[in-house]
This record gives structure tokens, sequence and C-alpha cells, in this order.
């Protein structure tokens, strides 16, 4: 039986945690970006199938691939970030499930069914998303996750030739506080939840 955070940490994930647009200048080391890959594949996805894919943009040839695709509101704020994640989804994941998944047959599961394989692959990339943004921030990192970008341009850019398709994006860095907006309401319980 796992045991509750403390609060600091729920403070840091969760209650102090917030989404940012603007980063100091510290560069993001390598190293940092493998224990977040290595964090947050251990989070569970559908029969193992970790069909996320991350390619992380950092360099100045790879932001200047990256740019062409954003939308005019996400393109300063990405070019100024330390890294932008494209946090992508391979559509042939379930070619790995006899290794990820040893133990039946789930290729079988997904080979020939497209609308199976989009689904499982959209769901859990996405998924995987969430992971990388609750992990980023356990690390000490910051997040600025986003859509406003043309899927088909990146996918070119950075996937041609691949199964994988683009999901969503994530800037990554330290956070400058100061460019922060008081945070936007949450609504309560009863407006997200019920018990039946």
């Amino acid at each position: 039986m796992s045991e509750k955070l403390a609060q600091t940490a729920l403070n840091q994930l969760f209650f102090n945690a917030r989404t940012h647009s603007k980063f100091l200048d510290m560069p993001v080391p390598q190293s940092l970006l493998r224990d977040l890959i290595d964090t947050l594949k251990m989070a569970p996805t559908a029969a193992n199938s970790q069909p996320a894919r991350f390619v992380f943009v950092t360099s100045q040839e790879g932001k200047a691939l990256l740019r062409p695709h954003l939308s005019a509101g996400n393109r300063d704020k990405t070019m100024a970030a330390p890294v932008c994640v494209i946090i992508g989804q391979d559509m042939q994941f379930y070619e790995r499930l006899p290794q990820l998944f040893p133990h039946t047959d789930a290729r079988s599961w997904f080979a020939g069914k497209p609308e199976h394989i989009a689904t499982t692959a959209s769901r859990n990339s996405s998924l995987q998303g969430a992971y990388l943004i609750l992990a980023a921030r356990a690390l000490g990192l910051d997040c600025g996750p986003m859509s406003g970008f043309d899927n088909a341009g990146v996918d070119h850019a950075f996937f041609a030739g691949s199964g994988v398709k683009s999901n969503f994006l994530c800037n990554l860095g330290f956070g400058d506080a100061t460019a922060l907006k008081p945070r936007s309401p949450r609504p309560s319980f009863e407006d997200l939840a019920r018990f039946a």
C-alpha cells in the first residue's frame, strides 16, 4: 500500500505548479531529459504499449525546422524556451508488444485493426504526455504544454518515413515566475465529479 505524498510534493506537482510561457535563460541538461524519459516510462499504458515517442528540440537547427509549423501565438515563446518536446504517437507501436507485453499475443489485438490502433495510440500517447508533465515537475522542470501547430508540417519535418504522428507539444525549462499571471479559477468538485 502506497503512502500519501507530503504536501510539499503535492504542491510541486499540482498546487504550486503553473503553466509557463516564459523560461529563464538556463539550459536543460540532456542527462535530465534522459531521467525524464526513464521516469515517465514507468507509468501505465494499455498492455504496456508505450506508444509515445518524444523529440527534444533543443538545437537552433531543430528550432528552425519547428518554427514555420507553429501558430503565431506559440512561435516566439517556443523559440525562446530551452526545450520543446514533440510528443508523438507511434502508429506501429503494436509491433513491439511481443517484447513489451510478452505473456500473451497482444500484437494480434491490433494488427489489421486501424481504428483500434489509432484510438489506442492517441489515448495512451496523451497519457504519456501527461506523465511527462508530472515527471518534469517532479524533477524540477517547468512546463508549457500546447497545441496550436500544424501537425502535418511537424510530422513531415520530424517523423517523415516513420509510423509516428505528432500529438502535442510541451515547452520545458526553468520557468520565469515573474511572467506568470494569476492562476485561473478551477471548478468545484460538484462541477467535475459525482458519486454513483
